[in-house]
């Protein structure tokens, strides 16, 4: 829903212990190499946050970019070196640019905010009111499950969407920008990555089972298996178990191009990883074809599956580590190290972890349709229905 709801959330769950915290909100793909110099500044805003000022940190600009949304700054607040906010800018052209770092009174916006929880929610409520009503109601129906807040689904889908700066920051006569020049840098993309990162004697950053030949100014990343380059250089190529990608440094962001092309052409890899979180565990996709599919299934120690029953699929689990508690039908029994058991379609059953360390079980599902919605739940401690 965007950052705006996010942190609207953020703020709600905050309040909820009956006091009024300050909010430091921080986007996690930023590198700061100036930390001491980041933490005074933080320091230095806290009184005017406290009072009830929306502080946004912009960062003093080191060239004319044209990928970034600007703030201009008005005056000055007294001898701080914060200052009020005129307006937020779009990411401008590249003359424009240039003739905003020329003036001194422009600053990146970095997307990174300090204020009270409630200052934040009484602008909210101000200027998005039926945003702050969707944000209320998803916690009102919300669900806790051990770390994990689950908000109300139907509640949230219906919040409207919008970021922080257009539904509140550009609205407020509260803002106020507080100047960073603390060597910033936003790591949106790979080649950003390779930046910031510490490369080697020709110019590479290698992460992973890596062998380059010959290869140079490159950022190679493999995650899953063996990558090998010869003669190349000025790339991003980037290994995963769900797919490869290999790109000119200067062409990276056109990685958008690539998800519209797996979206268009209904691809899985553009809906999902390999490798699925859920909140008894996870589990990860080894093989599959049209009737067959191969799962590495970790449980968590104490963490139970639904009771449930496919309608067209059996499944053959072998327990590879730990112990597994396992109902099929009216049977209920452990599983050790190197023992199995074979669930038949249309039999109801649940997979439990009842040891101290994870549960690890390998399953072969067999059948005409091997869906993630073939699937009849019954029973659920987290909620989930059919």
């Amino acid at each position: 829903r965007n950052t705006a709801p996010a942190v609207a959330i953020a703020a709600l769950h905050a309040q909820s212990r009956g006091d009024d915290p300050i909010l430091l909100i921080l986007p996690s793909d930023h590198v700061i190499a100036d930390v001491d110099g980041f933490r005074a500044a933080v320091r230095q805003v806290a009184g005017p946050a406290e009072a009830g000022q929306l502080i946004t940190f912009g960062i003093v600009p080191t060239a004319p970019e044209t990928g970034y949304g600007y703030i201009q700054a008005g005056a000055p607040c007294a001898d701080s070196g914060i200052c009020k906010v005129d307006r937020f800018v779009e990411k401008p052209d590249a003359a424009t640019a240039q003739s905003y770092v020329a003036s001194g009174h422009y600053y990146w916006n970095s997307g990174m905010f300090m204020f009270s929880a409630s200052a934040f929610l009484a602008e909210l409520e101000r200027f998005a009111p039926a945003m702050l009503s969707a944000c209320q109601q998803a916690l009102a129906t919300d669900r806790v499950d051990t770390d994990f807040l689950w908000l109300g689904r139907e509640a949230f889908a219906a919040c409207p969407k919008d970021s922080i700066d257009y539904a509140v920051m550009e609205k407020t006569d509260h803002a106020l920008v507080m100047p960073l020049a603390v060597g910033w840098n936003d790591v949106g993309s790979w080649s950003a990555l390779w930046a910031v990162g510490e490369r080697d004697q020709e110019g590479n950053i290698e992460r992973g089972d890596v062998i380059s030949v010959d290869t140079r100014d490159s950022y190679i990343d493999a995650a899953s298996r063996l990558v090998a380059t010869v003669g190349v250089e000025h790339l991003v190529i980037v290994e995963t178990a769900d797919a490869v990608l290999v790109a000119s440094k200067d062409q990276v962001q056109d990685v958008k191009a690539v998800v519209d092309q797996l979206k268009n052409r209904h691809r899985s890899e553009g809906r999902m990883h390999r490798k699925v979180y859920r909140p008894w565990g996870c589990y990860d996709s080894i093989d599959f074809d049209q009737r067959f599919q191969v799962k590495r299934i970790t449980v968590n120690p104490g963490a139970s599956l639904s009771s449930q029953m496919h309608h067209h699929r059996a499944e053959h689990w072998v327990v590879v580590r730990g112990t597994a508690r396992v109902t099929r039908g009216e049977e209920v029994f452990l599983l050790t190290e190197n023992q199995s058991t074979y669930i038949s379609v249309g039999v109801r059953h649940r997979l439990e972890n009842p040891g101290k360390i994870p549960l690890e079980i390998v399953e072969v599902q067999s059948g005409s349709y091997l869906g993630e919605d073939d699937i009849v739940r019954y029973d659920d401690v987290y909620g989930r229905g059919e």
